[in-house]
C-alpha cells in the first residue's frame, strides 16, 4: 500500500492510495453483497428509487430517512415496478445499498475498522474520528447513473469542516464505467453557494422530510479531472472537494463501497442533517470501535 502524501492532499482535496485492500478483501466484500442481493425479497423494499440526479424525488421516503442504522437496498430507476416486482436481473437492479455495512455486517465492519483505515485516520491527523455512514455502490453497466457535481459536507455538515470520505473501488473505475472527476483544489472555498441538505423544520403533515437550502452551484466541465482507479485502490476524499462521475453506459460495472468519518474532537455534527446517530447505533469509533 502507497504512503499516504499528506501534502498532495492538502493540495488537492483527494488522493488516490493504491493497493489499498489485498484481492482476498475484495473478494470478500463482493461475495458478500452477492449473498445479500441474492437473500433480498424486492417486494420488501419498494418503492426505494435512488435519483442520482435528483435527490428530492426519494428523500421524502421514509425507507430512506430510517436507514441510517440498517442495511437497505435502493433500485435503479426502471428496475422494479409499483408492486415491487423485478423489471431487470435481481443482481442489476441495484443503484446502492446502504447506510450501515459498517456496523452490522461482520466482512464490511473489518475493513471499515482496519488498521489501514487507522492509519489513514492518522495521517489526516484525526484526533476522534467516527464513521457515520457507508454505502455499496453498484453503478450498474448500461444504466448506472450519473452523480451531479457536489461537496459530501453539502449532506453531512459539521462545524468545522471535519468530514472525510473514503471510496474503495471493487472494480476497475475508467472513464468509460464511470470513475470520479474531480476540480484539485476545490476544498479551499467552502460549501459552494452555501448549499446544504437538511431536515426540513417544517413538520406538517405532507410536507417533504428533507430541503435544500443556499444555491446550486455551476462548474464548467474543463474544470474536472478524471480519476481512473485499479481494482482495490482507495480514493480519500476531502468533505469540501466538488467531484462527479458519469453516466455509465459500457458493458462493465463499477462496485465500490464507501463510508464517511468525521473527527468529534471539536466538532458540532449538525442536528440538521438527514442521518443521525441512534441509540441502535451511536456513530462507531475508528480507533475503539470492537
Amino acid at each position: 500500500m502507497a504512503l499516504f502524501d499528506k501534502e498532495k492532499f492538502d493540495k488537492d482535496g483527494y488522493i488516490v492510495i493504491d493497493d489499498f485492500l489485498s484481492e482476498e478483501d475484495v473478494s470478500a466484500l463482493r461475495s458478500e453483497c452477492w449473498n445479500m442481493i441474492e437473500e433480498m425479497k424486492p417486494e420488501e423494499h419498494c418503492p426505494s428509487v435512488f435519483n442520482t440526479t435528483d435527490p428530492e424525488k426519494h428523500l421524502s421516503n421514509d425507507y430512506f430517512m430510517t436507514s441510517g442504522d440498517k442495511i437497505r437496498f435502493f433500485f435503479e430507476e426502471g428496475a422494479i415496478d409499483d408492486k415491487g416486482k423485478l423489471l431487470v436481473d435481481k443482481q442489476r437492479s441495484l443503484n446502492k445499498m446502504g447506510h450501515a455495512f459498517h456496523a452490522l455486517n461482520p466482512v464490511y465492519k473489518r475493513v471499515t475498522f482496519s488498521e489501514k483505515v487507522k492509519n489513514v485516520m492518522k495521517s489526516l491527523n484525526l484526533v476522534d474520528p467516527v464513521v457515520c455512514q457507508s454505502m455499496y455502490i453498484f453503478k450498474q453497466p448500461g444504466i448506472g447513473g450519473e452523480v451531479t457535481p457536489h461537496q459530501d459536507n453539502t449532506f453531512l455538515y459539521t462545524e468545522p469542516m471535519k468530514l472525510y470520505g473514503l471510496w474503495i473501488a471493487l472494480e476497475d473505475a475508467v472513464i468509460e464505467n464511470g470513475c470520479l472527476w474531480f476540480i484539485p483544489g476545490s476544498h479551499k472555498n467552502g460549501l459552494y453557494g452555501n448549499r446544504r441538505m437538511i431536515r426540513n423544520p417544517d413538520t406538517t403533515p405532507g410536507q417533504p422530510h428533507i430541503v435544500f437550502t443556499g444555491d446550486v452551484a455551476t462548474f464548467n466541465d474543463d474544470q474536472f479531472v478524471p480519476v481512473p482507479v485499479k481494482k482495490g485502490s482507495c480514493v480519500v476524499l476531502h468533505g469540501e472537494v466538488v467531484h462527479k462521475s458519469l453516466h455509465n453506459k459500457s458493458e462493465k460495472s463499477r462496485h465500490i463501497y464507501t463510508f464517511h468519518v468525521f473527527d468529534r474532537k471539536d466538532t458540532v455534527y449538525s442536528p440538521q442533517n438527514w442521518l443521525q446517530e441512534t441509540e441502535a447505533l451511536p456513530f462507531p469509533s475508528v480507533y475503539n470501535y470492537a
